[in-house]
């Protein structure tokens, strides 16, 4: 018997300021087809139209707030131009460059990414196999 779920269901991470991240992750996930799905007062979802979330925000104290420089959230984007939208997006809204979008041969044939940081530190990816 195959076992098709994916392994993972859902992330969430701690954010220091929601308004600035909300706005940060609408344009940034919006990039790639994804949406906001639910708001509560200090926490907002994010999958695709009509579903679940996938990725939450939540907010937390700053001091609270680890990114580490070896972990991060891969995304898949649909296609290049939404990887270059997604890069593009999150520069535009004081997240910071981590890989501009391009062929990564190193992580093995037609892997194709764009890597940036949010604005609290946390490493993103929008990747997709070609």
């Amino acid at each position: 018997m195959t076992d098709n779920r994916p392994m993972l269901d859902h992330v969430s991470i701690g954010v220091s300021d929601l308004a600035r991240s909300t706005a940060f992750y609408d344009a940034v996930l919006g990039s790639l087809g994804f949406v906001r799905v639910w708001s509560a007062g200090d926490a907002s979802g994010y999958g695709t139209a009509g579903g679940d979330d996938s990725v939450a925000i939540k907010q937390e104290p700053a001091e609270h707030i680890r990114p580490s420089a070896r972990s991060h959230i891969a995304l898949n984007a649909p296609n290049r131009e939404a990887a270059r939208a997604f890069h593009a997006a999150a520069l535009a809204l004081g997240g910071t460059d981590d890989g501009a979008p391009g062929l990564c041969p190193e992580y093995g044939p037609g892997y194709y990414a764009a890597f940036v940081r949010d604005p609290d530190g946390y490493r993103l990816e929008a990747v997709l196999h070609e």
